[in-house]
């Protein structure tokens, strides 16, 4: 089984890069989780561009996502809200609403973040976007606050896979 781990954060020390890390070292036998590295290359969206096939680093994502059986998102929180890289992708990723790779996908969403909220906002925000794409957005949930401090969430990490994980259809295990 194939995860896609997207990180929001563009920064190469990135705590949500980290908890994503963590997660591929916690997966069960079996479990592949994948860390995209591909958001920096995504253009800004651009409706006049928006056409299928869309830039090359777009069809990526998208071929990432299709090819996936789920995907695990960690965000920061900027400014009480998902980071503007991370929306922008999401836009791009979304077109056509109807066919976008995303539609009926199992998606976990976590965050991590320096203050003290934990990217609470963030990640509430990220499960609203998903679920107007039409993804499945589960119940697996973990915000990381003070993430410097470097909290061992390992345990946490693994519930949430495992949630992310009990939603995958088995047609999709199967194959």
């Amino acid at each position: 089984m194939r995860v896609l781990a997207i990180s929001g954060s563009l920064r190469r020390d990135s705590h949500n890069a980290a908890l994503l890390r963590t997660l591929a070292e916690e997966a069960p036998p079996g479990v592949e989780v994948e860390l995209w590295d591909g958001l920096r290359s995504i253009p800004p969206y651009d409706a006049d561009e928006d056409a299928v096939p869309g830039p090359p680093p777009v069809e990526d994502l998208r071929r990432q996502v299709r090819d996936a059986d789920a995907v695990f998102f960690a965000t920061p929180e900027y400014n009480s809200s998902i980071p503007g890289a991370l929306k922008n992708a999401l836009d791009w990723a979304s077109r056509p609403l109807a066919t976008n790779p995303f539609r009926g996908k199992p998606v976990a969403v976590v965050g991590a973040s320096t203050g003290a909220f934990g990217a609470v906002w963030a990640a509430a925000e990220l499960r609203k976007v998903l679920g107007a794409m039409g993804a499945r957005v589960t119940p697996a949930e973990l915000v990381v606050p003070h993430a410097h401090e470097l909290p061992d969430v390992r345990a946490d990490l693994r519930v949430a896979l495992d949630t992310l994980l009990a939603e995958v259809p088995p047609a999709r295990i199967a194959a």
